[in-house]
């Protein structure tokens, strides 16, 4: 027997052990075609180990970037399921609870077996992005800005919804479809702000022009929208010509922070922009809003948080699996927590009127999101790459399950710049649900 065939041989025990010890509701094929246990029906939910090379690369680094590269070589894969069936069968009791001298030497010598193997390739991921700081220049803005948005106006078309909206959205039902909980947001989005005819608003990380065609054509209000993306904007100057827009939307490729004027919009919104600013650079944002919104004028603060409690949160560190996600996907990305949000908008000369939570909402957009995308795999594929597919299937079903969990949040907060008097708002929140 050759030294690669003892390296199987040992590998397939550990899993049949672990397979029945730790009551695992998946299989698990090996790169030989064999299955562990040996009788696992291949229609079955099942983990797909590619080379030998995929168990020495994890053996030498387990984190979630050796499994990120694996997936999106391929090299591990889920058959028969998505990310979402796998997590749903995870075993109910953690492996150390399993943990025997016994089954120690067996796991060791196994580990031990693999450390002198090559860990092959390809490892994709190590070519598509390196973790970059956002350092509030707009030159960093911008290229990560295009590193993530920048992908193909088509790809995002395949799994967004009509109205190219990716951000969180709003469902009136649980059951409501991602077209209709699109537009729903977007009209809720301007309910909050209370926009009326012929005010100006300023939609800051304006994104593929969404909002403010809607709130255009729906709220009578003049629009100006500011983003990085190139793609972005093309995207939505042709869609403000084909509505007929252009006396009423104009949509530039500008930093947020280089916008000129002071208190020059009735009303701003910033929906889903904050990740992109950076922690460092928080000051940046709020000032920039303060500045160029008119006093009394309303603000909406829409984005992700994490929870106040965490060790991220407290010390500004990312996590291993949100330091992962920055890197090939979202680089520059940082998260705030709501606590440190209402500090800075009180800080900056804001009054906050209204905190909502949307975190269910972004938990079941995120899953929509993922299943649209994985539809339409195959044209994904053709359109940016399989590398690319599977990065952002594992990226937005890691979404949906962390916002399922509770890890982290979604919220809408809104504020104006702070004067004497009153801002003009109703008395109750009664005109946002008419």
């Amino acid at each position: 027997m050759s030294a690669a065939d003892r390296r199987l041989e040992a590998l397939r025990a550990l899993a049949a052990k672990a397979h029945e010890q730790l009551a695992l509701e998946f299989g698990i094929r090996l790169w030989d075609g064999s299955y562990v246990p040996t009788d696992w029906p291949p229609s079955g939910l099942t983990i797909a180990i590619a080379d030998e090379g995929a168990i020495a690369g994890i053996i030498r680094r387990r984190n979630p970037v050796t499994i990120a590269n694996l997936w999106a070589a391929k090299r591990l894969d889920i058959l028969n399921g998505t990310i979402f069936d796998l997590v749903a069968r995870r075993p109910k009791i953690h492996i150390r609870q399993l943990w025997s001298p016994f089954n120690g030497i067996l796991a060791l010598k196994t580990a031990l077996s693999f450390l002198l193997v090559s860990r092959g390739g390809p490892w994709p991921l190590e070519t598509i992005g390196k973790d970059r700081e956002s350092d509030g220049s707009a030159e960093q803005n911008k290229r990560n800005i295009a590193h993530h948005y920048d992908l193909s106006n088509k790809f995002y078309e395949m799994w967004l919804d009509r109205e190219m909206v990716y951000t969180c959205s709003y469902f009136h039902d649980w059951s409501d479809d991602l077209d209709t909980t699109q537009i729903q947001k977007l009209d809720m989005c301007c309910r909050k702000l209370r926009l009326k005819p012929g005010e100006y608003l300023y939609d800051m990380g304006c994104g593929w022009g969404a909002l403010s065609c809607y709130a255009a054509r729906n709220y009578g209000v003049k629009c100006y929208g500011a983003t990085l993306s190139e793609q972005q904007v093309a995207y939505a100057n042709d869609k403000i010509k084909r509505l007929g827009l252009a006396d009423r939307v104009t949509i530039e490729c500008k930093d947020y922070a280089a916008i000129e004027g002071v208190d020059r919009f009735d009303k701003v919104a910033a929906i889903g922009m904050l990740e992109h600013v950076g922690i460092e650079n928080f000051p940046t944002y709020f000032k920039t809003v303060h500045r160029v919104l008119k006093p009394g004028g309303l603000f909406l603060h829409h984005a992700i948080t994490r929870p106040g409690k965490s060790h991220s949160a407290r010390t500004g560190k990312k996590r291993a699996d949100f330091a992962a996600l920055t890197r090939y996907i979202f680089p520059g990305g940082e998260l705030d927590y709501i606590g440190r949000t209402v500090t800075n908008l009180e800080r900056h000369g804001f009054e906050i009127h209204d905190v909502e939570g949307w975190r269910e909402h972004y938990q079941r957009t995120c899953r929509m999101w993922h299943d649209r995308l994985l539809e339409r795999y195959d044209e994904a594929c053709q359109e940016v790459g399989e590398v690319n597919t599977r990065i952002w299937l594992a990226y937005l079903a890691a979404c949906s399950i962390t916002f399922e969990r509770n890890n982290a949040g979604l919220y809408q907060t809104l504020a104006s710049k702070r004067v004497k008097g009153s801002v003009g708002l109703p008395p109750t929140r009664a005109d946002l649900y008419r």
